[in-house]
């Protein structure tokens, strides 16, 4: 068992007596907030968004509220998550890398510890993309273009430490080669750039791509992870060009780490109960959102294993200097 889950039963235990009555009339008429760190519109609020019917259908009674905490690459929210009242009326949602790399850059108000894991709701590995006319129609091409010209290929990203820009960094480790990292506010001004002509890479998710791709807007070279992305199974891995990276998005749901188990167990099972639901696998689906379950135990260790591997890399080169 995690410090943390020990931590969490040690404080649900001495706090039983008192809180007894308040936890059997949990949820009530109160709804639950689902806290997402980004702004309306983007691919995390459209999940969540849409997760909230189910998640009503497994907690019966429940209801819940989406609340759009954007700012500070995700920090806000992940703030308003870790320091909720643990009483099971606020549930965050949590970005791996960002999570992790806001405490690597600087000291946010929150850390690790703060956060029980209720699951995973989504991996979605990364990708490079050029636009349709292009010169380049593999990853061959971008590393003899790169390595033609060292530091003039323009690659978009979602920002600095984000997911996308450490998939470019890792690339150029992979590769041997150097670009010019061009950081925006959000994958959809990056896009913009790339049909304009002003970049000639996006790195971006391959879920939330997708639909981009099927309308001829944009065209994917490669995608990280060990085998390709079953919505787009005819785009190749980087692995098969020779650079086994797997750089790309964990989405979990957390809630404050002294929550009362009781509490807990039954956010857990709702999350599960959800995760299996045919309706909701149709609906992830239809919506290009490429989900994963894992237990909350997993989760806990996907987040640990990720925080040590991008320290590993911020000692090897420090993605603000990139």
């Amino acid at each position: 068992m995690s410090p943390s889950r020990r931590g969490v039963i040690a404080t649900a235990m001495a706090a039983a007596p008192i809180g007894a009555r308040a936890q059997a009339a949990w949820p009530g008429d109160r709804p639950i907030q689902l806290i997402v760190p980004f702004p309306p519109g983007g691919g995390t609020d459209i999940n969540i968004r849409a997760m909230v019917p189910f998640f009503e259908k497994h907690l019966p009674g429940a209801r819940f509220v989406v609340v759009n905490r954007p700012g500070a690459g995700a920090e806000i929210g992940y703030t308003a998550a870790a320091t909720a009242a643990p009483d099971g009326y606020t549930i965050g949602t949590v970005i791996t890398p960002s999570l992790q790399t806001n405490t690597i850059e600087r000291t946010p108000r929150y850390a690790l510890r703060d956060f029980a894991f209720l699951g995973t709701v989504v991996e979605d590995p990364g990708g490079f993309f050029v636009a349709p006319n292009s010169p380049w129609r593999n990853v061959a091409d971008l590393v003899q273009a790169a390595k033609a010209a060292p530091g003039t290929i323009a690659v978009a990203t979602a920002g600095i430490g984000s997911d996308d820009h450490l998939l470019m960094i890792e690339f150029e480790n992979a590769a041997g080669v150097r670009l010019n990292h061009v950081p925006f506010a959000g994958q959809a001004p990056g896009v913009t750039a790339l049909i304009g002509g002003h970049v000639q890479v996006a790195s971006m998710n391959m879920g939330e791509s997708v639909g981009m791709m099927r309308e001829g807007r944009v065209r994917a070279l490669a995608a990280a992870g060990p085998a390709r992305f079953p919505m787009a199974p005819d785009v190749p891995t980087f692995a098969e060009a020779g650079f086994p990276i797997d750089t790309g998005v964990v989405r979990s749901l957390v809630v404050p780490v002294a929550t009362p188990v009781p509490i807990l167990q039954r956010l857990q099972a709702m999350l599960a109960a959800t995760m299996r639901d045919p309706a909701w696998i149709a609906e992830a689906e239809r919506l290009f959102i490429p989900l994963q379950y894992r237990s909350p135990e997993d989760t806990y260790r996907i987040v640990w294993d990720a925080e040590r591997a991008l320290r590993a890399l911020w000692a090897r080169r420090p993605w603000k200097d990139s």
